[in-house]
């Protein structure tokens, strides 16, 4: 060994005894945030830039995935109404899903007025068709009893298309709500049921937090882009509307409707169910708590 190379070996074993193996490992990268919420002109670049900034899509999807993307289609209203997710955000969605090795990105909601209208008024069928994913209609051969072992529904009807994916996308869209003040995520989980839901309103926020710790998704995208403000939760007004021009995407489902809540603006402790959903372990509600990362492109 020449001599150079035996000083710069030995220098390097000193700082490796006194510092550890990470010494020589150079600056270690920062940890993705939890949550990330990007504001822009473009629905689709903020969604990308979005699961960009919490380590790209294939930090949740793999290769040969079937995946289902689950967004608010349950409205006959169109995009610019705000009671549907963004169909820009969705099928971008589809094109990073896709983009990730997936096998299948499904798209599926059961919506509350007549789903081929919902399908086709909200742009999302188009948006889905175009961007290469598939639009499902809920089959009722496709529903099955199954315990959900929460704390208020301890059995209930669900869409086995949602069940039996690999990986599920909720793709919620921020709005007002008549019986629950707000639907963000947690209360978008009512769409992948069936049966009598409206017996769900007898106890919501409990029917919330036992649906959200049911399907468990591995990524929740908030459309902010325009919010409905009014007349939740189908509005049918410009007016109703407001534009916010976020997109906010985490891992934490409990997080990203407490920075939803902020757009209304709507303190977190105010909704019951995010407190709920804490003391269950799905989450924190106390962004302070929480690694954000926020801007603008």
């Amino acid at each position: 060994m020449k001599r150079r190379d035996f000083v710069t070996s030995a220098a390097a074993a000193g700082l490796a005894l006194r510092f550890g193996s990470r010494a020589l490992a150079g600056p270690v990268p920062a940890p993705a945030p939890v949550l990330a919420a990007i504001e822009g002109q473009s629905p689709a670049a903020i969604t990308r830039a979005a699961i960009a900034a919490l380590g790209g899509m294939k930090a949740f999807v793999s290769k040969g995935d079937r995946v289902v993307i689950k967004p608010n289609i349950g409205w006959d209203r169109t995009p610019e109404m705000a009671a549907c997710t963004n169909p820009e955000v969705v099928s971008t969605l589809v094109e990073l899903v896709l983009d990730a090795g997936a096998k299948k990105a499904i798209v599926i909601d059961n919506s509350t007025n007549q789903a081929k209208r919902c399908y086709i008024r909200s742009g999302i069928q188009e948006a889905v068709n175009q961007a290469g994913g598939d639009m499902l209609f809920v089959d009722d051969y496709r529903v099955k009893k199954m315990p959900l072992k929460g704390e208020w529904i301890k059995e209930w009807e669900v869409l086995l298309d949602v069940v039996e994916s690999d990986k599920i996308i909720n793709v919620p869209i921020a709005k007002v709500h008549s019986f629950c003040r707000l639907t963000l995520g947690m209360k978008n989980w009512l769409g992948a049921t069936a049966g009598a839901r409206n017996q769900f309103h007898q106890g919501l926020d409990k029917a919330v937090v036992d649906l959200a710790g049911f399907f468990k998704p591995r990524l929740t995208v908030l459309d902010a882009y325009r919010i409905l403000v009014r007349n939740g939760p189908q509005g049918g007004r410009l007016s109703d509307t407001e534009m916010r021009n976020t997109v906010v995407a985490g891992t934490d489902p409990v997080a990203v409707d407490a920075f939803g809540a902020s757009l209304f603006p709507v303190e977190p402790r105010e909704l019951p169910y995010l407190e709920l959903a804490r003391a269950r372990g799905l989450g924190e509600y106390d962004l302070g708590k929480v690694r954000i990362e926020k801007r603008k492109i």
